[in-house]
């Protein structure tokens, strides 16, 4: 066990541990560590604890110090300088013709470098742009190029639920989401419905996935054959929620088939059906469903 301290840099951004020392250290303090990018400034969200050592990368890099007045007051400033580092790179970029979208601005707390977010369909010649950067900042210019998802976690905005994208308000990570999630859980695969602002996949298809997984093992496929407290049939239709299926039954005095609906608790499965994945709309082509999972 290693004694540790989570540090976050930004909003819903990565935890990353620390190693605390002797410094007296609470819950949402604001911090100053060494990190490989250089000096930092960032908040406590996951007090003192002991982590298991294959939870960290070793060597931890330490806690400098609770941050000062003096730290928050030149925290503040890189902020307020973040805004117009943007707005000259962005004219920048239109002086020098790139196809590039520029998302965001950070200064390092040292001061050291400035880093300019931005994404682009293909590889972008940046170069010039650098050094022209460079010469106006008088310090190390980074360009990172990004993804759509991490673009919505930057700009952050509101979802398709009318709450505050999952991205920019607690997700740290981005975890892989698929389409056969989607259809585990009968959604639509229209695209238009299951993709979020970013264009990607929703990150709630995660959420649940792991109940529908559960309830999809326990619950007969349909097409099963069961032994019902009204006599046997075939299993038409199931509801994974509500764990409950339809079954359809011939009775036999007058040879009339009817439809029932029986808890899973009631049937037993005689004989097990073939799984078979949910429609997918004739309008809706297999690439538009490749793109929606791309990183």
């Amino acid at each position: 066990m290693v004694k540790t301290v989570g540090v976050r840099f930004k909003k819903a951004g990565k935890i990353y541990y620390f190693d605390p020392g002797d410094i007296d250290i609470k819950l949402e303090d604001n911090v100053i560590v060494e990190t490989i990018r250089g000096i930092e400034f960032g908040e406590v969200v996951l007090e003192v604890r002991e982590v298991p050592e294959d939870q960290i990368v070793a060597p931890l890099k330490k806690v400098l110090r609770v941050a000062t007045e003096e730290d928050k007051k030149i925290y503040q400033e890189n902020k307020n300088k973040e805004k117009d580092a943007l707005a000259i790179c962005l004219q920048k970029i239109q002086q020098h013709n790139l196809e590039m979208k520029l998302i965001d601005v950070e200064y390092t707390f040292d001061n050291n470098k400035i880093i300019f977010y931005f994404t682009a369909d293909g590889r972008v010649d940046f170069r010039e742009l650098v050094k022209d950067l460079a010469s106006v900042f008088k310090t190390r210019i980074e360009l990172r190029q990004i993804g759509v998802r991490d673009e919505s976690k930057m700009i952050g905005g509101v979802g398709p639920c009318g709450r505050a994208l999952c991205c920019s308000s607690f997700l740290g990570d981005f975890a892989p989401v698929s389409i056969k999630m989607a259809k585990e859980q009968s959604l639509s695969l229209n695209p238009a419905k299951i993709s979020g602002i970013c264009g990607r996949l929703m990150c709630c298809l995660k959420y649940e996935q792991e109940a529908y997984e559960y309830a999809r093992r326990i619950v007969p496929k349909v097409g099963s054959i069961v032994d019902t407290p009204e006599g046997k049939g075939e299993v038409v239709d199931n509801n994974i929620l509500k764990e409950q299926v339809k079954v359809m039954l011939e009775l036999q005095e007058n040879n009339i088939r009817v439809v029932k609906d029986f808890s899973i608790k009631d049937v037993v499965v005689i004989k097990q059906g073939k799984e078979v994945d949910a429609p997918i709309d004739e309008y809706i082509k297999d690439e538009d469903l490749k793109i929606l999972e791309k990183d």
